[in-house]
């Protein structure tokens, strides 16, 4: 995870949408039939892929921000009705075109952080049809590249508070066929937790996802240490995300199963946590970590991918190569799409950005900084 492949005074060869060849200036300048882009002595990486995302959802929840600032935990709002659960009821009221036009807003702040590829996450319906809407939009999100995932399984909506096992039934027999059937998603997700959805719950509606021919994503052991992650290891999940919690036990498990981390300094931050997921026993012991932003309205409200590496390096010590390539190759490889994207190499699509800087190690270096001079997908500027 180191070793990113620099090629200093590198130059690049994009045609129909595709990087063709890699070389020296020497070798590429003649053969560009169209437009050179000089990126002016300033490092060009592949984009950030940020592979855990909440993009679609109504208002925000800046007052739970405050009632946290003044000593207020994650759990009590939620207790209190706040949490998921607000942002689930505005969202309902929301229109189909409201939630385009703030999805959008969003879009934009992820592509001026250097972001070309996201996952994107339902769940803030909770409804058959709202959940339907909302991978709809997530469907329509451009330019960026958006991976879908259901995740109809977030939280318990209100009229189910006291009826848990019609609500999971719901998810199964209903909502999870007709995602697979109109291939709405990808991905199926889970918030697999104690008091929202244990072990039990997640097998069932992971099982009948894995049937369904979707690919299995997990909220896994976030708040408690619950064997998620070794539920997701006997599931073959494709990635398992936070494991704030996770021990030595779960640790061995992702790696036996091959199981990708993917994890969430951003969430740990923002709700004033100190325990951050162990990510150098994870890198130690061979697993393809990967870093996101975890976007979302209530935990993690930032698309800055700059900043959840600059997270990494302090609160992980993770070094800034690893967690470049956290953010980019190995984030590619947990959606399926290694092959395509997450680096510049000869037949990957020409996803790229140029940052306003002279070394790769200046974007987590420079916190709060948006270092993306240009952003351009399939080889098209995009910002």
């Amino acid at each position: 995870m180191r070793d990113l492949g620099v090629i200093d005074n590198g130059a690049m060869l994009v045609e129909d949408g595709r990087i063709s060849k890699i070389g020296t200036p020497q070798e590429i300048e003649p053969l560009a039939g169209g437009s050179i882009i000089d990126a002016g002595n300033c490092v060009v990486m592949p984009g950030f892929v940020d592979a855990h995302t909440h993009p679609v959802f109504a208002s925000n929840r800046a007052n739970e921000f405050e009632q946290r600032s003044q000593g207020a935990t994650y759990a009590e709002i939620a207790a209190a009705g706040g949490g998921i659960r607000s942002t689930v009821r505005k969202t309902r009221a929301a229109s189909e075109e409201a939630l385009h036009s703030a999805t959008a807003k969003y879009i934009h702040w992820f592509l001026a952080s250097g972001t070309t590829t996201i996952e994107a996450k339902s769940g803030y319906g909770l409804t058959p049809a709202d959940e339907y809407k909302l991978l709809r939009v997530i469907r329509d999100i451009q330019p960026i590249r958006a991976v879908p995932t259901f995740l109809g399984a977030h939280e318990i909506p209100d009229e189910f508070r006291n009826n848990r096992g019609e609500y999971v039934k719901l998810v199964i027999e209903e909502m999870l066929p007709k995602v697979a059937n109109e291939k709405l998603a990808e991905f199926c997700d889970i918030f697999c937790e104690p008091g929202i959805f244990g072990i039990e719950d997640s097998r069932r509606i992971l099982s009948t996802a894995r049937q369904l021919g979707l690919g299995l994503r997990m909220h896994a052991d976030q708040l408690s240490k619950s064997g998620a992650a070794e539920l997701a290891a006997e599931l073959n999940a494709k990635t398992a995300d936070h494991l704030e919690h996770t021990d030595a036990n779960g640790i061995a498990a992702l790696k036996a199963a091959r199981v990708q981390p993917v994890l969430l300094p951003g969430s740990v931050y923002a709700l004033g946590s100190k325990l951050y997921p162990n990510a150098r026993t994870m890198i130690d012991a061979g697993l393809a970590v990967v870093l996101a932003t975890d976007f979302n309205p209530g935990s993690s409200p930032t698309p800055s991918m700059p900043m959840i590496l600059s997270l990494a390096s302090t609160q992980m010590k993770m070094a800034p190569a690893e967690a470049i390539t956290a953010a980019t190759i190995n984030a590619a490889y947990s959606l399926g799409r290694g092959d395509e994207i997450g680096s510049l190499e000869p037949g990957k699509r020409a996803d790229f950005v140029i940052h306003d800087c002279q070394d790769f190690r200046e974007i987590p270096y420079f916190f709060g900084v948006q270092h993306a001079r240009a952003v351009f997908i399939n080889g098209q500027s995009v910002l």
